[in-house]
């Protein structure tokens, strides 16, 4: 890599982990381009350069965070045998990275769904969009091999394991802040998992539908 190329991926590189800390630590609104310059040792002349502002940057931090995030969960969704191991090694790969990168966490979580801009609507990366649709055909695919009866509505099950999957993420995220212990451990991930699926699957008797 020539160093000018090189010195540009590195100052890039130092935007988008100045900008996911900060945005992390203070939130979106309370940071600043100056902030963000300082915290990366470049300038805010280059933030405009890469991303053209803050929003611009923000939203490259969610794109490249979901698109890392969706080829991990690919590679599991490949190897599984059915929908419902593909969808435990999903929403286990997804609470994994979740608590190996807490500043992504936290910005996927709680940046990431905020309305911005004058049209006051949520906008959502095209990543997250993407890891949506991957759940829903997982979901559809588990309805014909036998994961879940075919009773419940596609959002109804994709809402279900993305609140477990949020909540226990937030959960360890908090303990993980305040120092302590995290009260949910990856065997306890996989056990909700396991029982949220165990109980949408097709076995169940129509009396307790």
């Amino acid at each position: 890599m020539p160093p000018e190329t090189e010195t540009a991926h590195s100052s890039r590189q130092r935007l988008l982990e100045a900008g996911k800390t900060l945005f992390a630590r203070l939130g979106y609104e309370q940071t600043s381009t100056a902030a963000i310059a300082r915290e990366a040792g470049t300038s805010e002349s280059q933030l405009m350069r890469y991303f053209h502002g803050k929003a611009g940057l923000l939203q490259t931090i969610f794109n490249e965070g979901w698109e890392a995030l969706n080829h991990d969960v690919q590679r599991v969704v490949v190897a599984a045998a059915n929908a419902r191991e593909a969808l435990i090694g999903m929403l286990e790969t997804v609470s994994r990275t979740f608590v190996r990168d807490p500043d992504l966490a936290h910005l996927l979580m709680f940046e990431g769904r905020r309305i911005r801009g004058a049209d006051s609507e949520i906008q959502l990366s095209e990543g997250f969009l993407e890891f949506e649709n991957l759940l829903r055909l997982l979901i559809q695919r588990g309805k014909k091999d036998g994961t879940f009866r075919g009773g419940v509505a596609d959002e109804a099950i994709a809402s279900a394991l993305l609140g477990a999957t949020e909540s226990m993420t937030r959960d360890r995220l908090m303990a993980q802040r305040a120092g302590k212990r995290s009260p949910i451990s990856d065997r306890d991930v996989r056990v909700i998992f396991t029982a949220i699926l165990d109980g949408l699957s097709a076995g169940l008797s129509s009396g307790r539908e």
